[in-house]
This record gives C-alpha cells, structure tokens and sequence, in this order.
C-alpha cells in the first residue's frame, strides 16, 4: 500500500491508496488546519465561559485541597502561578520552584505536591538535592496557607470555576468528529476521532452494548474503564471521555500513531532490535509498570501488542481490560493474560501480587532483542498446554544477539520461583532500574520526558495493517437491552476526565486564546459580578436540524428582509476517514 499528500479543503490530508484495488480507500487528516490546527469554526463558541454566577454550585461543591487545585490539576496549576505573578514575594517563590523542577527533573511531574512524598528518594541522589527538595517543601508549606486562600477569593480561581464548567458539559458523539476504523477491541472497533472545539486527535474504542452483554463483561469493561481513570502516567494510555451512543459504550484514548511493539519487532527489517534500543523501550515500559503498582494495579497483559509507540517514539502500555486493582496486604488469584506471556504463578493458578508484570518484562526483553519469544516460537502451531510446560519447566535459550547484561536481566526476570524474581524482592521497580544494564539509563530525565527515543516513526507511514485486512465485528443476534442495563452504562459514561481535559485545552492553545481577564482595560463581562448571564438565543428548526445559523438576506439598501428568507445548502462528498492503528 502507498501513502501520498495532498490539500484538501484547505486542511492537509492523508490519502490511503491500495494499489490491488487501483483505487482511494480512505481519507484522514494529518493536522494542519491553518491557524483553527483541526479546531471548528465555531470553537469558541463552544468553548464560551459560563457568566460567574453560574459557577455558584461548583465553588461550593469543590473540594479546597491546594494539592489538587494548584498542582495536580493543570489548569489549576497555570491559573494559581498567574495569581503568584500579581505579587513579587510570590512571584520569587514560583521562581525558586522553578529552579528546582531544572535540578531535579522528575519534579516536573508534580511539582507542588511531589516534594512531600518524593523527597526521601531524593535523598539518595546527593546532599544538594535534598536541601532542595526541602526548601521546596517550606515554601509549599508557606503557599497552601495564607496566598492559597486569597487565591481562593481571586478572580483567578473565579475562572478556575468557569473552565471546571466548561469540563463538567454533557460529551455525546457530536462532541467529535468520527474517522475511519483503526483495529479491533475485544468488545467492538477502535476508531479515530478529532474533537470539534479543540482539534485533538484520539482513538475511540466502541465497546458494543449488546456485545458485552452477550460476554456477560459488564465488569470487565468497567474495571478497564475505572483503572484507566485513576492512572495518570505518560507512560500508560490516557482516558480523555467516557460517553455513550445508543448502541455502545465509548472509551476516548491517546491517539498513537507509531503503531505498535510487535509490528517494529516483526515487519521493520530483520526481526528484533539492538540491545540500546530494547533497552530503551524495557526503560519506559518498566516506568509504566511502576507506575501502574504504584496504585496497586497489576497489569497482567504486558505483550509486544499492548506496547504502543506516539509520534515522537515513546511507549504507552495500552489495553487495561485484564488489569486489576491488588488490595494492600492481600494477594489476588486469576488464571489469565496471552499464552507464552503468563508467568508459572498465574499458569500454576497460584496467588500474586504484581510478580506476572516483571516475568512478562523478562519475556518482552527477550523478545526484542532475540526476534523470538522464549517459549513459543513465531507462526509455529504450539499447542497450549505445550506452551505451559515450557513455561513452568524449561529454561530459555540465549543466542549470541545477548550480551552478558541482557542475558541476566532477562535470566533474573524469567526466574521461575517469583520469590526469587528481580522486581519481587521488596524493592519492586527500583530492582530492575538497578540491574547493570540500566547503568547508562537516566531515569529522572526518562521519567520527566527529556530523553530521545532511539527511533521516531515517520509522520507519512502507516505502520499498521491496511484499512481492508482488519476483520468486521459480526452482528450480535438474540440480545436485547433493557432499562435495567442503563445502571451500568451510567457508571462508564461520566464525561470528560479531568486531567487529560485541561491538557487538551493548554496543549491545543485553547487555554491561551481564551484565559482572557481584561477587554479594553476592564473586567471580562462573565467575570464581571455586576453583569448577567447573557440569556441563551432560541434556534429555529432548521439549525436544531442542521446545526446553522439562518441569517436574513438584506435589500438592495442594506436593511434586513425578515421575510421569503431563502436557505442555501452546500453539500459535498465527505468520505471516511484515518490510519490504522491498534489500541
């Protein structure tokens, strides 16, 4: 299959050419957009801040925790340096923190609230560091107290309020742009999708209503959606919405275009990769595990297929449908993952905690580097039990593609007895970050994203399978859905996530183009407490069918004919639309 550019309606395209077919089978966009990048004509209409006194209810409801309203939320963040910069004793603080996010890099993580319960690991990076870490500490301690609640009564926070209004707006299916299918998920399609106010692009996964009726994967679908929803970590998908249509349940994740591990290992030339690569990639993915058991979540899936690369070539472990959450001091049992990839635990049905994430490490490594799993060689018909004997009793084999150190990481993950496994001593993450051949391997600047990926996927490829191989869902037959299922579907479809949100709208430059405290030298109207909300204008027919404002034709002398108002409509041929991609 081959790719070409063109222009297309004043945005850039890709067109999708099969050369079997001879013919165009698929259109999607490649960014560009001009100066709206894919946004809406109508974008900030869209995007229109509520008058002030429409936020009454939220100032009341919102929790005032400084941690969540001045760090982890990042509009919040933004917002509350602003407020700093309006007063120089605050404006030094804000500078200080700043010097420290530039000595110690995983502070751009979380700035704020990190100090607290990140400083002790500091500690062991040098002396300078923990006075840092400290100082950083006495001065959030000095900014959650009095500047935190003359915040609180600023205008600052009062548009805080207005865009956590804006977060809190119902999400349908009109909230987005639908492209063309990307893969397949267990419950139904992965599509792409752009949302209409922003222009960012993300992939949709459908799970169908009926379909996951007829698994009985209400829970399955759930917990994926709730885990999703907790974990925040560049190194795992992000969930951005949850909605609903009248046949499915809708999960909107990070879009990425590099496609995934397995398809580099495999179809990039010879199969697997030098050891500085996979070494990379086993860096980032064991940064992801970390951050995942951090909230008690074992992973349990971990395959080349679940390991998706972005646009700029970093990983995201995706596919949370198998995780679960490990209550503290308990173990948890469940005989599940992918054939080749379970450790002798979960093979064994025996109790765990997060030791299959770490066997799976070990196999995915091995995999990288040799161009083969351990135990089941590619396109070869193995059958299962085979494969678990294998699993349980036979040790690996090691080419000469291994040097020493990959040789014994792999050999210390892929220990048969968990007990003795890297990763399941105490210590966790920080066991494998201290193997040998991480010596060379900057975590701090790994985990603050300022290390560059050996490999960056080229913009114009598809790596990926063509639109025509992906197999169709079949129709669900004999399932009807009733009231009682509306219960369930009102637990997954929640809206926009809050975090994921906010960095759409700094990130597209929505927050920028908006935030706007002053017109001509006075207060914003809908900030303004002596205003009103402006009354919501009535639609007519025709634009609550077809979305347009009808706007009268003028006479031959400029004034308003309210009368015999003719209505035009332009159509074109709007063909489906956008790359492979597995999710």
């Amino acid at each position: 299959m081959t790719s070409f550019r063109v222009t297309f309606l004043c945005d850039s395209f890709y067109f999708e050419f099969n050369e079997a077919q001879g013919k165009i089978i698929d259109l999607f966009p490649a960014g560009g957009g001009g100066n709206r990048k894919g946004k809406s004509k109508k974008w900030k209409q869209m995007l229109q801040f509520p008058h002030i006194s429409l936020c009454e209810e939220l100032r009341q409801t919102t929790e005032k925790d400084y941690g969540s309203l001045c760090e982890r939320q990042p509009i919040g963040r933004l917002l509350f340096r602003q407020f700093c910069e309006t007063q120089p004793e605050l404006r030094r603080c804000v500078k200080f923190l700043d010097a420290v996010v530039r000595r110690v890099p995983q502070c751009a993580l979380g700035a704020f609230f990190c100090f607290k319960t990140r400083s002790q690991s500091w500690g062991a990076s040098g002396t300078l560091n923990c006075v840092f870490s400290f100082r950083g500490i006495l001065i959030h301690d000095y900014l959650s107290v009095a500047p935190f609640a003359d915040y609180l009564d600023s205008m600052y926070y009062n548009r805080f309020l207005q865009w956590k209004w804006l977060e809190r707006q119902p999400v349908t299916k009109n909230t987005f742009r639908q492209y063309r299918v990307l893969g397949k998920g267990g419950f139904g399609e992965v599509c792409a999708c752009q949302v209409r106010a922003t222009g960012k692009m993300y992939a949709c996964k459908k799970l169908e209503k009926k379909r996951i009726k007829k698994r009985k994967g209400e829970s399955m679908a759930l917990n994926e959606k709730q885990i999703l929803e907790k974990v925040n970590s560049r190194f795992v998908v992000s969930l951005a919405y949850a909605y609903e249509t009248k046949d499915a349940l809708c999960l909107v994740l990070t879009l990425m275009n590099g496609g995934d591990l397995k398809f580099h290992i495999y179809h990039m030339g010879e199969a697997g990769f030098d050891e500085t690569k996979a070494i990379f990639y086993a860096a980032e993915i064991c940064c992801g595990l970390e951050d995942l058991h951090r909230e008690r979540i074992v992973y349990r899936d971990l395959k080349p297929e679940n390991i998706l690369l972005d646009d700029h070539g970093h990983i995201r472990i995706s596919d949370l449908g198998l995780a679960v959450h490990v209550p503290e001091g308990q173990t948890i049992k469940g005989r599940v993952g992918t054939v080749g990839y379970m450790a002798p635990e979960v093979v064994k049905n025996e109790r765990y905690t997060f030791s299959p994430d770490w066997w799976a490490l070990g196999c995915l490594v091995y995999e990288m580097i040799e161009g083969q799993s351990p135990f089941q060689q590619r396109k070869k018909k193995i059958k299962r039990e085979e494969v678990e004997r294998l699993v349980r009793e036979v040790e690996e084999e090691y080419s000469s593609k291994f040097s020493e150190d990959a040789k014994s990481i792999c050999k210390m993950l892929l220990a048969k007895d968990p007990t003795a496994r890297l990763g399941c001593q105490g210590g966790g993450a920080s066991e494998v970050k201290g193997h040998p051949i991480f010596r060379s391997m900057n975590f701090k600047r790994l985990q603050a994203g300022m290390l560059q990926p050996p490999f960056v996927p080229d913009p114009q490829a598809i790596y990926c399978k063509d639109v025509l191989d992906i197999e169709q869902f079949s129709t669900v037959k004999g399932v009807e859905l009733d009231p009682k299922d509306e219960s369930f579907y009102s637990k997954v479809s929640t809206g926009s996530v809050p975090i994921p949100w906010q960095n759409e709208m700094i990130e597209t430059e929505c927050f920028t183009e908006l935030n706007v405290f002053y017109e001509d030298g006075l207060v914003s109207r809908d900030l303004d407490w002596r205003g009103q909300p402006s009354p919501t204008p009535k639609h007519g027919l025709l634009q609550r069918l077809f979305g347009r404002q009808l706007k009268p034709q003028r006479n031959s002398d400029g004034a308003r004919s309210p009368k015999n108002v003719t209505v035009q409509y332009l159509c074109s041929a709007v063909p489906t639309r956008l790359e492979s991609h597995k999710i």
